[in-house]
C-alpha cells in the first residue's frame, strides 16, 4: 500500500513539474509554477503575481524532497527560491496580506531545515515582519496591512511560524483567539471577525484550511509542551481532535472524502490545506490514549479516502494525472479558450474550467503526497 501511494506521489509531481515548472523570465537557475495549463502568453510571464499559491508549489516540493532526497528535487527547491526572491524583486516582504507571507515563511523553513541550514538573513526578515503585523489592540494579525478584517487563513499559518520558531507563549494567543471567537456550534472554525463601525461581525464561512491550519497549529503547540507542560499540551490536542472529528462529520461524505466545493482559484488550494495537516496529525500525536488512537486513525481515513477518491475520478493526458476540482467527481480536461476576455469568447461564453488552475492540481498533489506519509507511517 505504502509504495503505491509513493509511485502516485511521483506522478504528481512529474504532471505538475511538466506543466507548470519553468525559469523565471528565462533567467538561469531559477524556477516558478506557471498558474495554469495549458497557459496564456502573460501567464507564462508570470503577469500576475500568485504568491501564496508559489509558497505551496514550493511546499509539494519539499514533500517529495522529504519523501526521498534526489539531487535533481534539491536543486529544484533551490532554482524556485531563487526565483521566489527574483520576482519579489529581492524583497519577500513585499506584500500587503500577511496570510501570504506566512505561508511564504512557512515553505522556506521546512526547504532550509530539509538541506540542514540556518535560516538565512531574507527569511528572518520576512518571519520579524510578520510579527511585526499584530495588531496591538486584538492581539492577532490582521488578514492585510491597514485592514480591519482578523481571519483564521493569517492566524493559523501564523501561529504554526511561530510555534516552530519556538514562541508558543505568541502561538497560543493567536490560537485561542481563533478557538475562543470563532468556533462554530457545528464545531468547525468560521473565517474571521471584521471589525465595523456597529462593532465586530464574525464572517461565517466554514472554509476547508480553516480546519487544516487550527489542526495543523494545535499539533505544533501540543508537541512543544509535551515534555514540560503535559496538561496544556492536552488541551491543544482535546481541540485538534475535536476538530477533526467536526470535519468528518460535516466536511466528508460517509465513505470519508472530504467533499466540500471549493472550485478554481485560490480556493483550489482549500483542501489540500486541510489535507496536509490531517496528515500531520495522523503521523505526529502519540498513540498514548484511547482518544488519540481513535482520532488518528479517523483522519488517516480522511486522507486516504480522500486520496483514492480523487486517483479514481482523475483524467490522465500523455500518462500524468489532472485532478479533479471536486474529490467526488470526474477532472474535466483543460483549456485556454476563453480565458483572456475575447469578444469571442464573451459571445460564446466558454466555460472556465477549474483543473486548469495550478491551485487546484496542487491541492491533488498535497492529497497524495499526505497519503503517502500516513500509508508510510502506518506500515
Amino acid at each position: 500500500m505504502s509504495e503505491m501511494w509513493l509511485h502516485r506521489a511521483d506522478l504528481a509531481e512529474q504532471a505538475i513539474n511538466e506543466r507548470h515548472a519553468q525559469s523565471l523570465w528565462l533567467l538561469p537557475k531559477t524556477n516558478l509554477a506557471v498558474v495554469a495549463w495549458p497557459p496564456t502568453t502573460k501567464e507564462k510571464l508570470h503577469y500576475r503575481w500568485h504568491y501564496w499559491w508559489q509558497a505551496h508549489y514550493l511546499d509539494c516540493l519539499v514533500d517529495a524532497a522529504s519523501r526521498r532526497a534526489t539531487k535533481a528535487r534539491k536543486l529544484q527547491i533551490r532554482q524556485t527560491l531563487l526565483g521566489l526572491r527574483i520576482r519579489q524583486l529581492g524583497r519577500l516582504t513585499r506584500n500587503k496580506y500577511y496570510d501570504d507571507k506566512s505561508w511564504l515563511a512557512l515553505a522556506m523553513a521546512r526547504a532550509k531545515k530539509l538541506e540542514r541550514k540556518s535560516k538565512p538573513k531574507y527569511l528572518r526578515a520576512l518571519e520579524a515582519n510578520i510579527i511585526d503585523g499584530i495588531d496591538s489592540t486584538t492581539g492577532v494579525l490582521p488578514w492585510r496591512v491597514g485592514e480591519h478584517f482578523f481571519n483564521v487563513p493569517t492566524n493559523g499559518p501564523a501561529a504554526i511560524m511561530l510555534a516552530r520558531n519556538g514562541d508558543i507563549r505568541q502561538a497560543r494567543e493567536l490560537v485561542d483567539w481563533m478557538i475562543d471567537n470563532l468556533l462554530a456550534e457545528n464545531g468547525l472554525i468560521m473565517d474571521g471577525i471584521r471589525m465595523t463601525m456597529e462593532g465586530p461581525k464574525v464572517v461565517k464561512p466554514t472554509h476547508p484550511y480553516c480546519q487544516g491550519v487550527v489542526i495543523g497549529a494545535c499539533v505544533e503547540i501540543a508537541e512543544a509542551l509535551r515534555e514540560h507542560d503535559y496538561e496544556t499540551s492536552v488541551q491543544y490536542l482535546t481541540h485538534a481532535r475535536a476538530l477533526v472529528h467536526a470535519v468528518a462529520k460535516e466536511m466528508a461524505t460517509s465513505a470519508g472524502v472530504i467533499d466540500w466545493a471549493t472550485g478554481d482559484g485560490d480556493g483550489g488550494l482549500f483542501k489540500g490545506i486541510l489535507v496536509r495537516y490531517l496528515a500531520d496529525l495522523a503521523v505526529r500525536i502519540p498513540e498514548d490514549n484511547d482518544a488519540n488512537i481513535a482520532t488518528k486513525r479517523i483522519a488517516r481515513r480522511l486522507v486516504l479516502a480522500s486520496a483514492e477518491s480523487v486517483w479514481a475520478h482523475r483524467l490522465e493526458v500523455d500518462g500524468l494525472p489532472v485532478f479533479p476540482t471536486d474529490w467526488t467527481e470526474d477532472a474535466r480536461l483543460p483549456h485556454n479558450f476563453g480565458v483572456g476576455g475575447s469578444s469571442l469568447s464573451d459571445i460564446v461564453r466558454v466555460v472556465r474550467i477549474d483543473e486548469r488552475d495550478l491551485s487546484v492540481q496542487l491541492s491533488g498533489w498535497m492529497l497524495l503526497e499526505a497519503a503517502a506519509r500516513v500509508s508510510a507511517h502506518s506500515s
